[in-house]
């Protein structure tokens, strides 16, 4: 960097991404320094073309981005009048680069540029970070610059491929394409699931004047397994005249730990699975919640610290003031000894703190009238998840009775709270309670009534962003600022759609990902994805020189690039299929084409006739001679549905939409019964069929450890 003489100036400019946070950051250091936004990136590599020299060590060719050129000169005019600058980007490998990009962008105005950082957007913070400038991480810069420069390769090089065989406007992305895998092998995995029919039998009994229900477990010592509903009535018929008699009554004491604070992953899981937000959702709000909002009596504050984290470590000062808090607010047995301390993932960088309330003493319902809604919802999930973290556990008694009635055996369990804990913070979260009536051992007992009920074992759930958020942590693929941005990029490329939470793929998503596993297999492998993400990892931590890590994977990946350009086939005319469907506007015989979400019909004469239409969907279940085929209202305001190519003959209509599917039971078509807040359910319209089966979607349990045992019982049954 060029040297400039600042002794005769005074003053000292901090520069950061965002606006927001320059306003904050200007209240806590005052009139003497000039607080300035870069509004993210400055300089990055074009979009135009490579930009890689890959010849020449992969050299990247950065440019100021366009549009910011305005913004570059500014700071370069307000570097010249101060005594020094301080880079205050994220605390980030992006945030490093963009510091280091900005100081090479200045140094020709100021000779005392250093970085600072803070986790937090506090006073204390921000003075603290200022007093202790240092100089740019190359390191850390350099992982960054490698993720870009491997990203950009894989992009350049694979989507002129896609364009050209397939369709312009395709991309392909190498975290984003490990993801849209595994949302595609799920897809098959529901496509090729067959389901099969068992029974579950429950008797209701009444004892001691209260009624209770007990659950049929095992036949002579063996666990149950009900197939047909012939079974059941055998079952039945046996159980008519038999004694129940309590056999046994065991209890137990339980202990439910608190869970850690926050890490991103964790967050982006729960706000996805408690408050419904999607990732991207979830790091919008976190971002303004970390930025700082307007306060009243305080004026801006950060609430939260910085919510790119993959650490659960929390400051020594946090912990004094939560403990202080929870002894002061919440009676005797609340607070343990000594503070609750959690072990971080394999492999976590910690290099932040847990995300967690900056002032535990700012309470969620202090600050409710300064937020919004959602900022509202996501701070009292964060404040809640701390404050809980640093608590007692939770204690339950559990009482189980098994009960015999000939060779069968019916088990009952009841629990009931001992002792609150960590879930005295949270009143949402309850475990569940269902006391059984005092039971001694030998009792007789009265049954009111059995329950039969007929179940179809289900398929295994769609990933939604929270199981997709935690299958690629636990995968090792991506980090913290990168969860949202893959999944964003899948929908913006219309890969993927959603039916409720759950992520489904589109035809051009399943059609992308097939040519990815035929073409460019070890691409979308995930241990190789994960591999390369230690490989950044180890750059990081100078373990590694990044232009040899770039260079082993150049050369068999170009060698799969070149086989690839030979080997993909041509597919556009599969995409502009013509078909024997005649243009009732035209003449011309209507072509099959791809949109968005899937195939349509559309006549080649376009522009001179525009017309378009869906194609036919399938059989109709009642007729059987028509095709299913999406209608509108005349007017347009009643939204689609869907009716038979017969009609007035034929006069089915439904809004469910078809699927591709047909019933296992009779053959029909299924059609989509959208579940509100969830995602679909899979029915038979056919009167004397009327089978139907829900497509689950996956949630991610609330300690984010082991999924529960009893969550999937139809999965298993």
């Amino acid at each position: 960097m060029n040297k400039k003489n600042n002794s005769d100036k005074a003053g000292t400019l901090v520069i950061v991404e965002s606006p927001s946070k320059a306003k904050t950051i200007h209240k806590y250091l005052g009139g003497d320094y000039i607080i300035s936004s870069s509004v993210g990136h400055i300089i990055d590599l074009p979009k135009s073309r490579l930009a890689i020299d890959v010849e020449n060590h992969f050299k990247p060719e950065y440019i100021t981005i366009r549009g910011k050129a305005k913004i570059l000169n500014e700071l370069k005019k307000q570097a010249s009048a101060v005594r020094r600058v301080l880079l205050a980007t994220d605390p980030d490998r992006e945030g490093e680069a963009i510091s280091w990009h900005l100081a090479n962008a200045l140094a020709g105005k100021n000779g005392d540029i250093k970085r600072i950082e803070f986790n937090e957007i506090t006073e204390h913070a921000v003075k603290d970070a200022v007093s202790h400038p240092r100089d740019i991480n190359i390191d850390l810069v350099n992982a960054q610059q490698a993720r870009r420069i491997l990203d950009r390769i894989v992009g350049y090089y694979i989507s002129p491929i896609l364009w050209k065989k397939v369709k312009k406007g395709l991309s392909a992305g190498r975290v984003q394409s490990v993801a849209l895998k595994v949302i595609c092998d799920r897809e098959r995995e529901i496509d090729g699931f067959i389901p099969v029919e068992y029974w579950s039998l429950d008797a209701e009994i009444l004892h001691g004047g209260k009624t209770f229900t007990a659950q049929l477990a095992a036949y002579r010592n063996e666990k149950v397994r009900i197939t047909s509903k012939e079974e059941v009535e055998a079952i039945l018929d046996y159980l008519k005249d038999r004694t129940f008699t309590v056999k046994d009554v065991k209890l137990q004491e339980r202990k439910r730990k608190p869970t850690p604070p926050f890490i991103t992953s964790k967050l982006q899981q729960e706000a996805a699975n408690k408050l419904g937000f999607t990732s991207q959702k979830t790091m919008i709000i976190a971002q303004q919640l970390y930025e700082g909002i307007d306060i009243s009596g305080e004026g801006l504050a950060g609430l939260i610290t910085y919510m790119r984290t993959d650490s659960t470590r929390v400051a020594d000062s946090a912990l004094q003031q939560v403990r202080k808090y929870i002894g002061d607010v919440y009676a005797d047995g609340y607070l343990p000894e000594t503070p609750n301390y959690y072990s971080n993932k394999k492999g976590a960088q910690d290099a932040h703190e847990a995300v967690r309330p900056t002032e535990v003493l700012r309470t969620p319902e202090s600050v409710r009238q300064d937020l919004t809604r959602d900022q509202y919802r996501m701070y009292d999930l964060i404040w809640k998840r701390f404050v809980a973290s640093q608590m007692t556990p939770e204690a339950s008694e559990v009482r189980t009775a098994s009960i015999e009635a000939g060779d069968y055996l019916f088990r009952a369990t009841g629990s009931r709270v001992l002792f609150k804990g960590f879930t005295a913070v949270d009143k949402a979260d309850k475990t569940e309670r269902f006391t059984l009536p005092h039971l001694s051992v030998g009792d007789e007992l009265l049954v009111q009534r059995f329950l039969p009920e007929q179940h179809f074992t289900t398929p295994p759930p769609r990933y939604n962003d929270a199981s997709l958020v935690k299958f690629l942590e636990d995968s090792g693929i991506g980090r913290p600022s990168t969860y949202a941005p893959t999944i964003n990029t899948l929908f913006k490329r219309y890969y993927v759609t959603r039916s409720g939470r759950q992520l489904v793929p589109t035809v051009l998503g399943n059609l992308v990902n097939d040519i990815m596993e035929k073409h460019f297999a070890s691409l979308v492998s995930v241990d190789f994805t994960a591999n390369m993400e230690d490989r950044l990892d180890h750059i990081e931590d100078a373990k590694t020189d990044w232009v040899r890590m770039l260079d082993d994977f150049y050369g068999p990946f170009k060698t799969t690039v070149e086989d690839a350009e030979h080997n993909i086939e041509e597919m556009k005319g599969i995409l502009d299929e013509e078909t024997d469907i005649i243009c009732e506007q035209c003449g011309r015989r209507m072509v099959k084409k791809m949109g968005r979400y899937g195939f349509f019909l559309a006549c080649p004469g376009f522009p001179e006739c525009r017309n378009s239409k869906s194609l036919p969907l399938g059989k109709c279940p009642r007729c059987e001679t028509g095709d299913v085929i999406k209608r509108s209202s005349r007017k347009g305001k009643g939204g689609a549905f869907y009716a038979c190519s017969n009609y007035p003959a034929c006069e089915f209509l439904t809004r469910d939409e078809p699927t591709d599917k047909p019933c296992p039971q009779c053959g029909k078509l299924l059609f989509k019964k959208m579940i509100k807040g969830k995602g679909e359910k899979h029915i038979c319209l056919n009167e004397s069929c009327n089978y139907q089966i829900e497509l689950l979607d996956a949630k991610a349990p609330f300690n984010g450890g082991e999924q529960n045992k009893n969550g999937n019982e139809q999965n298993n049954a």
